[in-house]
């Protein structure tokens, strides 16, 4: 296998996405991960533009790397300065970052227009920069910016910037598509004709302005790359970077290259990095999305029931996923089948049909199934023979209000139906949901103290059709976890509150049926062991 070092600039370049603002704090935690992960350099920032970056570099003396080399980014030296009077170059040296990344301009057009020196004096600029961080200890990659636009302009001048930087001593020449309009076959090209003539490492660096960020990274490395930048989850300016989740599992999985030592865990490191940057995670992003091995149609489960890879690319574990059945309007009888066998749930094939038909049902109803697996499961649960509910919520009521000189209150009250005696109590909270569910809870806790480890995770609202204004039918899907599992349950009614309580309830129901669950299997591990 042929060894691909990966660079990560998600604490730099990434952080230029619209949105998003990493504190110092927050980027050593992520480079932590990275370094965990495997991955060979790691772009802490440009020391010489902010103090958080200056700041990152200082704290990150006192952390040991194991896997990964801590890389401080900047620029050349200013046209007609000399590398010891820069303050950028001092800026790096400074940071005793081990390795330094900085660019030069490759397009004659920036050269002119942007630095508003001469084509001469560039080439000085990079030379000089490369070898006065080398002298002085470092390991030094080039970024030859605009290089494939500059390459259209004048080839024979962006290969010139490119021999600049070897002579001063670049251990990595990188390739650069900063405006992301590069075609896959055009980066393949350039990047063989570099290969041939430099005698150090090429790498790719691509944005993702004409969605080929991910693409074009594959042709460079094809083509001789053995380097290759990109950022978690594909962050950075404008359309983003390439999206080193993605290239990843390609490298490894499908030209059999060896990237970083932990790909199982890249969907975690990928999930943990949209958390610390307060992003949304994109459950539909290939290979770490929870819908990359999701599947909806009956056809399709039926086939993967009896061949798992029949309809997936890869085996899902090997990048830290699993395999999901989708129950909804579309599902078959297969797809119940293989909910209830995810969840350790026996479902006589009499009921199948039942449990399906009044998904469809509900879905007609405005429910949605698709990502409330535990509700599929508690369907299947509530058809078989002889179930006996926990715990059943017999009626409630909310009063919500505010009084003259008093902040606004919220009190709930429920009756709820446990082991045959009917418990009456009433809670607080900072909203209607809030105090059903904190009602429901102390209604719960004497006979069941395991809920007080269920907690609410998150809590999503969707009005089905807006046109119907107040009226319409609202759907709540409702997050929960234990800090073991984590499960989702939905309910949808044109009273929110119905809605609300019906998630709640199914979400609560089958944080106790785990606990049950995780017992009987206790007990058979010791069974087993004795």
């Amino acid at each position: 296998m042929t060894d691909v070092a990966v660079y990560d600039t998600t604490l730099r370049d990434g952080t230029q996405r619209e949105g998003i603002s990493l504190a110092c704090s927050d980027k050593l935690r992520i480079a932590e991960q990275l370094d965990a992960l495997g991955v060979t350099f790691i772009e802490g920032g440009w020391p010489g533009s902010n103090p958080k970056d200056a700041e990152l570099f200082r704290r990150a003396r006192d952390i040991e790397w194991t896997h990964a080399t801590l890389c401080a980014f900047g620029s050349t030296r200013r046209a007609d300065v000399s590398p010891d009077d820069d303050a950028n170059l001092a800026a790096l040296i400074a940071s005793e970052a081990p390795a330094c990344t900085i660019f030069g301009k490759t397009s004659l057009r920036h050269v002119r227009e942007v630095l508003r020196t001469t084509p001469d004096e560039n080439l000085a600029m990079i030379e000089d920069s490369v070898r006065y961080l080398r002298s002085h200890g470092r390991r030094v990659i080039y970024d030859a910016e605009h290089f494939f636009d500059g390459a259209r302009e004048d080839a024979d001048y962006a290969f010139a910037t490119l021999l600049a930087a070897e002579h001063g001593g670049a251990e990595a020449i990188v390739l650069c598509d900063t405006n992301g309009g590069t075609m896959p076959w055009e980066i393949e090209a350039r990047v063989r004709e570099v290969a041939l003539v430099l005698p150090v490492a090429i790498g790719i660096h691509a944005h993702d302005d004409a969605g080929c960020a991910v693409a074009n990274s594959l042709a460079a490395v094809r083509a001789g790359a053995t380097h290759v930048q990109g950022t978690l989850n594909g962050y950075g300016e404008r359309c983003g970077n390439a999206n080193l989740t993605t290239i990843i599992p390609n490298l490894e999985l499908k030209l059999g290259m060896r990237c970083i030592r932990a790909l199982a865990e890249l969907g975690r490191v990928s999930r943990y990095t949209a958390e610390l940057a307060n992003l949304a995670f994109d459950e539909h992003a290939p290979y770490v999305g929870r819908s990359a091995f999701a599947h909806k149609g009956g056809v399709h489960v039926a086939a993967i029931r009896r061949s798992p890879r029949s309809y997936e690319h890869v085996d899902p574990a090997v990048v830290g996923n699993r395999t999901r059945f989708v129950v909804s309007e579309l599902s078959g009888r297969g797809n119940v089948r293989a909910i209830a066998e995810a969840h350790d749930v026996e479902v006589a094939a009499d009921l199948e049909a039942g449990v399906l038909d009044s998904v469809k049902d509900r879905e007609a109803r405005g429910f949605a199934f698709e990502s409330a697996e535990a509700s599929v499961a508690l369907m299947i649960r509530r058809a078989e023979p002889g179930y006996v509910p926990p715990f059943e919520l017999v009626d409630h009521k909310v009063l919500a209000g505010k009084r003259e000189g008093v902040a606004a209150f919220v009190d709930a009250a429920v009756k709820v139906r446990v082991r045959g005696e009917l418990v009456h109590t009433a809670a607080e909270g900072n909203g209607p949901v809030s105090a059903l569910d904190a009602a429901l809870r102390k209604a719960l806790a004497a006979a069941y103290p395991e809920v007080r480890d269920i907690h609410l995770e998150d809590y999503k609202v969707r009005i089905i059709d807006g046109r119907e204004g107040t009226s319409a039918v609202t759907r709540v899907l409702i997050d929960h976890g234990n800090g073991h599992d984590r499960w989702t349950t939905v309910g949808a009614s044109p009273n929110i509150l119905d809605a609300s309580l019906a998630a709640l309830v199914d979400g609560i129901e089958h944080g106790l049926w785990l606990v049950r669950k995780g017992e009987r299997d206790e007990g058979h591990d010791r069974l087993a062991a004795g």
